[in-house]
């Protein structure tokens, strides 16, 4: 199978963006207190995520606690649980669909064709997790972004964009990356089928003149 670097590379690239999503998915710095004003002297330090809340005091001392109601949660918490749930879904799905269309994996048999299909379908797969990843990320730092400029939002509850955020957005990078790789080498690989295997050309029937003559004296002598 022609173009084996190609799709070594998109599945490291997915395998990577995969890993990088559960890390956005798991970590709580998704928004981190903001420090304001010229005081400089940091007692605390608060963490949001997904599931859980954390304070860093000074005396380096971690406190973290797990959100008890779901139902009390913010709607963007809630819906960004939920897309973060199904790209760690789809990108295991995707790594799983890839792994057997390599050309050492015999999962899917010995067919290049069906295996180049498989990679497409991993490629595809990845690019919509990297969809996943990037709506609830986008969607909280506007969220944040918004909250800090605007005035009526007290200095105390002002946060600013976390570590997580900008996994995220390095993970969604790398699943198109990953996912556009599998995808071209999907094409890759049926463009070079066709070159290899050429569609025949259309021929026009001929007519057998001899058949037509033959009918044409028949005609002839039936009229005599």
């Amino acid at each position: 199978m022609a173009f084996y670097p190609l799709q070594i590379a998109g599945l490291a690239l997915g395998f990577f963006g995969m890993v990088g999503t559960i890390a956005t998915t798991l970590l709580p710095q998704w928004r981190v207190s903001a420090f304001i004003g010229s005081n400089i002297i940091i007692f605390e330090r608060i963490w949001e995520g997904l599931w859980m809340n954390c304070v860093r005091q000074a005396t380096l001392r971690l406190q973290c606690k797990f959100y008890t109601s779901m139902l009390a949660l913010p709607p963007v918490v809630e819906t960004a649980r939920a897309l973060m749930c199904v790209a760690i879904a789809l990108s295991f799905i995707a790594l799983i669909i890839g792994i057997c269309g390599m050309k050492q994996v015999q999962c899917a048999g010995s067919d290049e064709r069906v295996k180049a299909y498989l990679l497409g379908t991993s490629g595809v797969l990845f690019i919509l997790t990297g969809f996943f990843v990037l709506i609830p990320v986008c969607w909280t730092a506007n969220i944040i972004i918004r909250e800090f400029y605007n005035p009526n939002v007290p200095i105390g509850q002002k946060r600013e964009l976390g570590a997580a955020l900008f996994l995220g957005w390095a993970s969604t990078a790398v699943l198109f990356i990953g996912g556009g790789l599998l995808c071209g080498f999907c094409c890759c690989n049926r463009k070079q089928q066709w070159q290899r295997y050429p569609a025949p050309p259309y021929c026009v029937p001929q007519r057998d003149k001899r058949k037509n003559a033959t009918v044409l004296r028949k005609t002839s002598t039936s009229y005599v």
